[in-house]
């Protein structure tokens, strides 16, 4: 129960530990060099976790990949912290980050295209909940600025021209809405925009001037989006209403019609190489997606209304095959 476990922590526990004084430039880690290889979670040409496939049906592409994939992971930084961001130099988190978000999620775009992760100073989990408003928000720009400098780096020194898919979930989604914003909407790029999947963030439908909702499993140069709860909870507490994008990963449609189990080709939990099919289903609806909860070894410890820890992985297989779809919609 691996990334079970670890993601139900954060939740239950978002500022464990957590007590630093408030934010100031002198306390910042020192910034990434995207020079090195070390900056990155996932580079195409080194071995790492998001090269891993499940199961030996599925394929990692890379190699002959003519799209990339630039993928900002979610927070990690949690527990007994004296900074509000996190340190490139800790090589223990940078171990929990590979061993979770980039093992689990980054690996499902490696069918795709080619899969870059930058690390980032990124903030801390209690910049989400803390009453030092004005300190999370820094912590938070501080991320912002590594990933649009990896961003940068990424575009002048390994795209050389090529398609693009963006993929973040959580914080990640967070950062990635902006760099939607910055580089893509309404620009040069996003002519060369697969599809952008941000998910765990609301992204509210005035968001973006000129990049559109994905509402067809074929649509390009789009966002998908979704944030998933039990079915039929509203939770109190996030962002909800019609005006939030939703698209439903079973349909990739943004209709509000139950998408029954039967139409989900899988997901993946607690043993990485195992594949769950047929054990979730998916509606939208007011703002999120809802979805019974499923039936897989140690579900029992699964008693969350919100399953936001597993946004992506519980449509792993349906996000991968997605993709792959797109890409070739987009040659078309």
């Amino acid at each position: 129960m691996k990334f079970i476990l670890f993601f139900s922590t954060l939740l239950m526990c978002p500022s464990c530990a957590f007590k630093p004084s408030a934010f100031t430039s002198t306390s910042v880690p020192s910034a990434p060099d995207y020079s090195l290889s070390s900056s990155w979670a996932a580079l195409p040409e080194i071995e790492d976790m998001a090269d891993k496939v499940p199961n030996n049906s599925l394929k990692d592409n890379q190699s002959t990949a003519q799209v990339d994939v630039f993928f900002l992971h979610p927070t990690t930084f949690t527990g007994k912290a004296n900074n509000w961001n996190a340190s490139l130099g800790d090589a223990k988190l940078n171990e929990k980050t590979d061993q979770t978000t980039i093992l689990y999620q980054a690996s499902i775009f490696n069918g795709a295209g080619k899969v870059y992760a930058p690390r980032y100073r990124q903030g801390h989990l209690a910049s989400f909940y803390s009453e030092d408003k004005t300190s999370s928000k820094a912590a938070l720009d501080v991320a912002y600025e590594d990933l649009k400098t990896a961003f940068e780096y990424y575009l002048k020194h390994y795209n050389n021209n090529r398609p693009i898919i963006i993929a973040a979930h959580s914080q990640g989604a967070l950062h990635a809405k902006k760099l939607l914003q910055d580089f893509f909407d309404g620009m040069a790029l996003q002519r060369r925009l697969v599809a952008a999947y941000v998910v765990g963030w609301p992204i509210v439908d005035n968001d973006f001037k000129n990049i559109p909702p994905c509402k067809t499993p074929d649509q390009t140069g789009c966002v998908c989006s979704w944030r998933t709860f039990k079915y039929g909870y509203i939770p109190p507490t996030y962002l909800v209403g019609d005006s939030i994008v939703v698209t439903n990963p079973l349909s990739w449609m943004t209709g509000e019609e139950l998408v029954p189990k039967e139409n989900h080709k899988g997901a993946v939990l607690k043993n990485f190489n195992k594949i769950f099919p047929q054990i979730l289903d998916a509606q939208v609806s007011n703002g999120i997606l809802w979805a019974h909860k499923p039936k897989f070894p140690g579900s029992f410890l699964f008693n969350r209304k919100n399953y936001h820890i597993a946004d992506f992985n519980f449509y792993y297989l349906d996000v991968r095959e997605n993709a792959q779809r797109r890409v070739a919609a987009f040659w078309k």
